[in-house]
């Protein structure tokens, strides 16, 4: 079996069952005044579509960029003096 189907079939039951527990969720939140809605779940979303393919996952610790694809200009590595 491939490694590849083995992850495919685990983010479909996955997403499968995030969309029971996100349906339970707005079904029994309890503050009616401010019902949950759809729109609370995206950040939650992108996770489980981000194990498609975990190295373009959205969570973890955000690349380097290079100054020229936005990054910054100078990074100063010399703490300041105790006052």
């Amino acid at each position: 079996m491939d490694n590849e189907d083995e992850r495919r079939r685990f983010i479909s039951e996955l997403w499968q069952r995030f969309e029971q527990l996100q349906a339970w969720a707005v079904e029994n939140w309890p503050d009616k005044e401010h019902p949950l809605s759809s729109a609370d779940f995206v950040a939650s979303r992108k996770e489980i579509l981000g194990l498609r393919n975990p190295a373009q996952a959205p969570a973890g610790a955000p690349a380097e960029r290079e100054p020229e694809q936005g990054g910054p200009q100078y990074i100063d590595l010399n703490p300041a003096p105790w006052p």
